[in-house]
């Protein structure tokens, strides 16, 4: 069994050696990486340093690490976090001589938020020391300094916050409960927007007192709990024996005894384990305070004479008030109204030293000297602000001019070249119905049709000759008319084909059937086409489909509308084809030029700007089952908005 036991410990002893060599070896990688970057920020240096900020033994020798390296933001860290570490030990000499070399660092590191920081820390020891005048002087110290920097860091803003809590702490020293409750949300709506749940559980708790001082238990009960929660949240061992000591409190004053007994009870354990002989202190009185409510009069005073005998020990002058109150308390009820008497003239005597009248009037007085600073700071800043507002405004004023001259010019510039695209446009079209004007009025085809009227006069076929130069004359009248205009009703442009068509069919010896269909209840005079533009597919099927082919020889031209917005136009030969035209083409040493598909485009897509929708040109080669042509079928579809 002994051997069993020599193994055990030979294992926990060599883990242990494992385990402290691992955290030794963590220590000196952590502490090389933060010289070499040396952050310069309260949080930036937290990010390092936050696995050994209860390690006074490690703290103690990055500090003198720190000074040989001459990282002054980081010693100042440090010394603070040393002098934290000694006040919640109830170390306050300690913990100030360390804040205010905290502070000659800071100095020296001409660091503004660490200087706020250590002055903060400082008013905080002398407050617990009950030095009240001290902590004023610090932490107004603090909170002009954190005035001066116009876009604080986030631990400034801590700082700041800090200040503000301070600066409620005095409120409530002075008994001035609304003012000390709006300080402390002052201070909580920064630790709330930089997301410190430390600082949101300090004022919830403050407030707390504030509410319980003015008799509003409930409302103070309620705040400590919201103040517990967190401090459990963040597991701070320290801000939960204070909410549980406050909590505890409440109870016994609203008549319940019993239940802050046992909290009391297991809040005292925890007290003893920190070593935090103010906290100790406070919950021996608690718990004394609480056995005289139930009677229980000597555990009541053995109980109260404990916590009297730490505050005498460490000179807590508030905690000897509040001893005192309670054992004048406990005498009375015990019928000791003696006893009872000289423990209460005690009481009112540490009292007094606390809030001695001239302590509340150098309060009083810093508090407006510092009401009237910061007035006179946010007078200077309003007026500098009004004075960068002009400037501002100026400047704007010379931008919005800037700004419209360069708009003019733009819209000037725009303008112009809009009225250079609007003439391009318009010299395109003119040349486009020039074009079309010449094409229209094609010279071999005027001497092709007078050659074929007077080859009716010379065979003495007067009435023929007559009837086709009429025909002619209205060709030409109605392509002369036309020329000058961008429409025409489909119903003109029909007649006018049937004149062309009339003219051309001479020389086929009118062996060409054309024919025109409309589909009923269509209005072509309300319908609008741009003039001759059915003219080159008639013309392609005369030149290129029928002029070689033999035997019968139809064009059937049908006008239809198959949906809401469009008119159809289908015109369909039964000529030899697009691909034997081709043909034949290719062999012909002279080309005939007809109008020109190309130039037919161009006309139809300046037709149709500003229309919803566009034109349709669909050509379709006519076969048999056996793939032989049989045609050329030409589809046009038109808008008609």
């Amino acid at each position: 069994m002994t051997k069993i036991y020599i193994s055990l410990f030979l294992c926990f002893f060599f883990l242990s050696a494992k385990a402290q060599k691992e955290k030794k070896i963590n220590f000196t990688i952590q502490i090389d990486s933060i010289l070499k970057t040396k952050p310069t920020t309260y949080k930036d240096i937290n990010d390092y340093l936050k696995p050994f900020r209860n390690d006074t033994t490690k703290l103690k020798e990055l500090a003198q690490k720190f000074e040989d390296n001459k990282y002054l933001e980081g010693k100042t860290y440090v010394e603070n976090l040393l002098g934290i570490q000694f006040r919640n030990f109830s170390l306050y000499q300690k913990a100030i001589t360390t804040h205010k070399a905290a502070l000659e660092t800071a100095k020296r590191a001409n660091s503004i938020e660490f200087r706020v920081f250590s002055l903060n820390m400082l008013g905080v020891d002398y407050r617990k020391i009950d030095a009240n005048r001290t902590a004023l002087d610090y932490n107004h110290e603090a909170l002009t300094l954190a005035d001066t920097v116009k876009e604080p860091s986030l631990g400034l803003r801590r700082s700041i916050a800090v200040s503000l809590n301070s600066m409620g702490n005095i409120y409530l020293l002075l008994k001035q409960y609304d003012l000390a409750i709006e300080q402390f949300k002052k201070s909580q709506e920064i630790e709330n927007s930089i997301d410190n749940k430390l600082g949101l559980a300090i004022n919830y708790q403050n407030i707390g007192y504030a509410k319980d001082a003015q008799g509003k238990l409930d409302e103070a009960l309620e705040y400590y709990k919201k103040s517990l929660a967190i401090n459990q949240k963040i597991n701070n061992t320290f801000g939960i024996i204070i909410c549980n000591s406050s909590v505890a409190n409440i109870y016994i004053k609203q008549g319940k005894p019993t239940k802050a007994l046992q909290l009391i009870k297991g809040n005292l354990g925890t007290a003893e384990k920190l070593g935090n002989q103010e906290y100790l202190a406070y919950e021996y009185l608690n718990l004394g305070w609480a056995q005289t409510k139930l009677h229980l009069f000597d555990k009541a005073e053995k109980n109260l004479k404990k916590g009297l005998d730490i505050a005498k020990t460490y000179n807590f002058a508030s905690a000897l008030s509040y001893a005192y109150s309670h054992l004048s308390e406990l005498f009375e009820n015990k019928n000791d109204f003696k006893t009872a008497l000289n423990y209460q003239k005690l009481s009112e005597e540490f009292d007094a030293k606390i809030t001695n009248e001239r302590t509340i009037q150098y309060v009083n007085d810093l508090i407006i000297k510092y009401d009237r600073e910061r007035q006179n700071n946010q007078i200077k800043s309003l007026a500098k602000q009004n004075e960068i507002a002009q400037l501002q405004l100026v400047k704007n004023r010379n931008i919005w001019v800037t700004i419209l001259v360069i708009f003019i010019l733009l819209v000037a510039i725009l303008y112009f070249l809009y009225r250079q695209r609007l003439l391009e446009n318009q010299k395109r079209i003119l040349t486009l119905e020039q074009d079309v004007s010449r094409a229209q009025m094609n010279p071999h085809f005027i001497f092709n049709a007078l050659n074929s009227i007077k080859h009716y006069i010379i065979n003495n076929e007067k009435k023929n000759a007559v009837h086709y130069l009429n025909k002619f004359s209205k060709l030409v009248r109605k392509i002369l008319e036309s020329s000058s205009l961008k429409e025409v009703a489909l119903q003109d442009e029909l007649e006018t084909m049937d004149l062309y068509m009339n003219i051309e069919n001479i020389r086929f010896s009118n062996e060409i059937q054309y024919k025109v269909t409309v589909d009923e209840g269509l209005d072509l005079s309300k319908t609008k086409v741009p003039p001759l533009v059915l003219q080159p597919f008639l013309e392609n099927a005369l030149w290129h489909g029928l002029s070689s082919k033999k035997g019968d020889k139809k064009i059937n031209l049908t006008v239809s509308k198959p949906e809401k917005n469009f008119i159809q136009v289908d015109i369909e030969d039964n000529g030899i084809g697009r691909k034997a035209s081709a043909e034949i083409k290719s062999k012909k040493i002279i080309h005939r030029k007809s109008i020109g598909i190309e130039l037919t485009k161009e006309r139809l897509n300046n037709f149709i700007k500003g229309f919803k929708n566009p034109f349709l040109l669909v050509f379709n080669d006519l076969v048999d089952v056996n793939k032989n042509p049989l045609g050329t079928k030409v589809t046009l579809k038109i808008p008609t908005n």
